[in-house]
């Protein structure tokens, strides 16, 4: 199929507020850290960012990044916090507090404590200062390693570094018996652009084959008639492309495959017309391959 139409847009065109649009729209959805952090005083305070991931196994390490705001430059609470006592808690929301965390997200005046604010509890951390959220159903104690400033005009980023040293995990999200958080019992929220989240929810939920458990034969190695298909997705095309070549249907499988009996039904009531017959049987090779019936896609796409 032809690539769609696309249009450049160039970073320095634009304002840094305008491009961020682009940014939070298309880089998304965005996990959210829900930070706790308490001042110099002992000021607790309490706020979610969405320039947020993992990056490193071993040692287990969070980065998040509070701007600067915009019109002013100034900094956030939780960037003066994590600087004077680093240390930090990333509670993790799900859907049944993503009011209460859009409310601790207000800018409160400095000292506010945005637990309270947010009606929020907070429980005692076992091995860094700040409290973490008891609601939450994930949290994660850390201590602050590296602050990186990414710039020092308006909206700037800065990377906090954070080594995990505790973790918490509500009961009823972990998977039986084995280490684990179990997809389908964490709605957990994410954040889109404007005032737009999204959550997981079990009917939005699917796997993909980790090619790394195997070597399959790549779109290379399709042959032309597939590669060129009108009808086949660059999904459909890449469930074929990660089969073994140990794993292709044979001659013999290809020949059983007629027998089966809407294969047998689409043969029989095209055979006068070659290309409808390819068609249809690539269309029937379409739903095995939606219902994870790979081996019986390829060979009825041999087939046709």
């Amino acid at each position: 199929m032809p690539a769609p139409a696309t249009r450049p847009v160039t970073p320095a065109d634009l304002s840094p507020a305008d491009f961020y649009q682009y940014l939070i729209g298309a880089v998304a959805p965005r996990p959210i850290a829900f930070a706790s952090t308490v001042s110099a005083e002992g000021a607790v305070n309490l706020s979610p960012y969405s320039f947020f991931t993992i990056v490193s196994q071993n040692p287990p390490m969070l980065v998040f990044s509070p701007t600067s705001r915009g019109r002013d430059n100034s900094e956030k609470d939780t960037l003066h916090n994590v600087r004077a006592v680093p240390e930090v808690v990333i509670n993790i929301c799900d859907y049944a507090l993503v009011e209460q965390l859009s409310l601790a997200s207000a800018e409160y005046p400095s000292g506010v404590n945005e637990f309270t604010k947010a009606g929020l509890t907070e429980a005692k951390s076992d091995k860094v200062r700040p409290p973490r959220v008891a609601e939450c159903p994930a949290a994660f104690e850390c201590v602050v390693e590296q602050i990186i400033a990414l710039g020092d005009g308006p909206g700037h980023g800065n990377l906090v570094l954070c080594r995990v040293v505790q973790a918490h995990f509500r009961e009823d999200i972990l998977l039986a018996g084995k280490p684990g958080i179990d997809p389908l019992k964490l709605e957990a929220v994410s954040r889109l652009g404007g005032d737009w989240y999204s959550r997981l929810r079990p009917e939005n939920l699917f796997t993909v084959g980790r090619p790394n458990r195997h070597l399959g034969i790549g779109f290379d190695e399709l042959p032309a008639h597939l590669r060129h298909s009108d009808l086949l997705t660059g999904n459909d095309l890449a469930k074929l492309a990660n089969v073994e070549r140990a794993a292709l249907p044979t001659p013999a499988q290809i020949a059983e495959i007629k027998a089966e009996p809407m294969v047998a039904y689409l043969l029989h009531k095209h055979r006068d017309d070659a290309a409808e017959q390819q068609k249809q049987l690539t269309l029937l090779a379409r739903q095995w391959l939606a219902k994870g019936r790979v081996a019986e896609a390829w060979r009825v796409l041999l087939v046709s």
